[in-house]
């Protein structure tokens, strides 16, 4: 018996020492954040000679400096505003898109839908710098240059073919026996569509959600092709022209600036997981 205490014991220590490893490991990034983020210049750019300058930890009082610089000589709240309707738009399309489209392949057309399928997502290999002529072509064509419209027009070709591809995995998953079964109990092919998919797929439908939120509010180049004017700049194309000025830059504003992006995709990605279990397990469950 005390053999098997100890071992269990051992067993228990391991396991609360990994967790708290993997914990400092996710957590410093963003320590390093707050800390980079809240020194002084002199704190932030002491020379490595200096021996006993601890570069973790705050040797000099903080200070919000670089947060003001990054609220108050930049436009960020203005590009976070554009980064939230970029985002928001180009999610909707995507969803609206993407998940009739898995399902109709996954479901209505056979062989050829897979075939189909794996065609749709090659399209998302396509390096986007093969895209810059046709798309900017397509975005004089509708007078959409230096607008938001053209992002919100160009994301969705991006993410609409690798989250269908995804809703029909999703959708293989799940068996055809309860749309059937629901069919038999009176709702018609419709009604099974827009009433009982949905709630099978919700983990797809969250995957497809959180990966177009990840690639919209990361995405540079594009962002970088077709926008020229500083108040319709993003998020991820503000930041660093604005701090980023030759060989100077303002490494606290940026870190700050980065941790105000982060925790909240941070926060989603946490939300989703649980909700991804949550809905996975309810959906096949349930139905």
């Amino acid at each position: 018996m005390i053999r098997i205490g100890l071992r269990r014991a051992l067993n228990r220590a391991a396991l609360y020492a990994a967790a708290l490893g993997f914990m400092i490991f996710a957590g410093f990034p963003f320590y390093w954040m707050v800390v980079t983020a809240l020194k002084q210049n002199r704190d932030l750019y002491v020379g490595a000679s200096d021996l006993r300058h601890v570069p973790w930890i705050f040797n000099d009082p903080p200070t919000l400096e670089h947060v003001r610089l990054l609220l108050t000589q930049t436009d960020f709240p203005r590009w976070v505003l554009n980064t939230l309707v970029v985002v928001v738009a180009a999610v909707l399309i995507t969803v609206v898109v993407a998940v009739p489209a898995g399902y109709s392949l996954a479901r209505l057309s056979g062989r050829w839908g897979e075939r189909l399928g794996m065609g749709i997502f090659f399209t998302y290999l396509i390096p986007p710098t093969l895209l810059f002529i046709p798309f900017s072509r397509l975005v004089s064509l509708l007078h959409l240059q230096n607008s938001l419209g053209s992002l919100i027009l160009i994301y969705p070709t991006m993410t609409i073919p690798f989250c269908t591809w995804l809703v029909m995995g999703f959708l293989r998953s799940v068996p055809w026996e309860i749309e059937e079964q629901a069919m038999i109990d009176g709702y018609s092919r419709l009604a099974v569509i827009l009433g009982v998919v949905p709630r099978l797929i919700v983990p797809g439908i969250l995957t497809v959600v959180v990966f177009t939120f990840t690639l919209v509010l990361q995405e540079f180049v594009y962002a970088l092709t077709f926008i020229s004017s500083v108040q319709k700049m993003t998020v991820s194309l503000g930041v660093p022209i604005a701090l980023v000025r030759g060989d100077v830059y303002h490494w606290g504003a940026l870190m700050a600036a980065a941790l105000f992006t982060s925790i909240p995709l941070a926060i989603i990605y946490n939300l989703f997981i649980d909700r991804f279990i949550q809905g996975f397990t309810v959906g096949a469950v349930k139905g």
